[in-house]
């Protein structure tokens, strides 16, 4: 008889779980009840009775591991952690979120175990077998995985589930006890990159603020091409007050920064580029493919290698001087024709006197 776990750690405030952890609640809670199989849940925080009061109805064995080393992301107290809540489960089935703080040390953790593992799941079904689904070769190829060997695990991709919402209680967790090995890195905090300046022009001290632009949570993905940093109207180059107009908007949204690979290449080539942009930022076929409830794209043409990365976007939207783009041949829902630089800076405005933004479709 087959026996879930599904893994979950806390958000960055240590104070409730994670957004992927709730998803993969909500499908191991589904899972288990396909089965008629016992669910546990294992906690990996600060605090676990803090973070365990939004489990209280979930009707699973809680176990947690808590404790100063565990309220941030490492390799090794993280994957102590969940081996130890894996001995103490003995599970078949391990259901966990596919984030930047799990994806790196699950593999390890199966491997103690003796197990497999599938990341980038994006389903799980009961059929004859448990089959789980996942992508290859970019999300262009999708697959149907079975397998024999225990304990499996499994890595759910962001946004593919609805997040479990129940209520907030106070509830009884087991602590499991953990024998950490030396800990080789000591986390002292969070620091924001510094803004460089674009060529002769620097960003304000406040425009430093928040500088973390890749938010998987984020409601909508803001996503900038190389026409940002293009010749405009007046013949000249406006770099500085492109950038500055994209932290704006970022900070006032709270929106997640895509980038088209054009513009992130342009480094490289001598052109005129926002220095706050990565590789880790880029969109599309040679980059990542995000899963955003939104996405508005700005100063690129849609082409399909861009747009591949668009693919799980729910609503696609995009502003394009250009009338014949790739976005108004069908790949957008709603493209503007129109300036990209009037239009962002409108945005900001009406953010920052905090009025509702007026949508075709009737919302806000």
């Amino acid at each position: 008889m087959e026996s879930i776990l599904v893994l979950t750690h806390s958000d960055e405030a240590g104070k409730q779980p994670s957004k992927g952890s709730l998803e993969a609640v909500s499908v191991g809670r589904e899972l288990a009840a396909q089965l008629g199989a016992k669910l546990t849940i294992g906690i990996v925080c600060r605090n676990s009775e803090v973070v365990a009061r939004y489990l209280a109805s979930v009707e699973a064995r809680l176990l947690a591991v808590a404790g100063e080393e565990f309220a941030q992301p490492r390799y090794a107290s993280d994957a102590a952690a969940c081996e130890a809540i894996c001995r103490a489960a003995q599970p078949t089935i391990v259901v966990a979120p596919h984030s930047s703080r799990f994806a790196r040390m699950m593999p390890a953790v199966a491997h103690r175990m003796h197990g497999c593992i599938e990341t980038h799941v994006t389903a799980i079904g009961v059929a004859d077998k448990i089959e789980a689904t996942r992508w290859f070769y970019r999300q262009r190829m999708e697959a149907v995985v079975t397998r024999e060997s225990r304990p499996w695990f499994l890595l759910l991709d962001a946004r593919t589930h609805a997040a479990f919402i129940g209520e907030v209680a106070p509830v009884q967790v087991e602590q499991i006890p953990v024998e950490l090995p030396a800990l080789r890195t000591n986390v002292l905090g969070n620091r924001a990159p510094e803004q460089r300046g674009i060529l002769t022009g620097t960003f304000s001290e406040e425009s430093s603020r928040g500088s973390g632009t890749i938010r998987p949570d984020a409601k909508l993905l803001f996503v900038a091409g190389a026409g940002w940093t293009k010749k405009q109207p007046d013949g000249k180059v406006h770099a500085v007050e492109a950038g500055e107009l994209i932290l704006q908007f970022l900070r006032a949204s709270g929106a997640s920064l895509g980038s088209s690979k054009s513009l992130v290449d342009q480094g490289n080539e001598g052109i005129p580029v926002l220095t706050f942009l990565t590789h880790l930022n880029q969109v599309g076929q040679t980059g990542s493919t995000p899963r955003h409830a939104k996405g508005l794209a700005t100063c690129c043409h849609g082409e399909e290698p861009h747009v591949v990365g668009w693919r799980f976007i729910g609503e696609r939207r995009a502003i394009s001087i250009d009338p014949n783009c790739g976005w108004t041949r069908g790949k957008a829902d709603v493209v503007y024709v129109a300036d990209a630089f009037q239009v962002v800076e409108r945005l900001n405005s009406l953010l920052k006197s905090r009025i509702p933004l007026a949508i075709p479709d009737g919302t806000s």
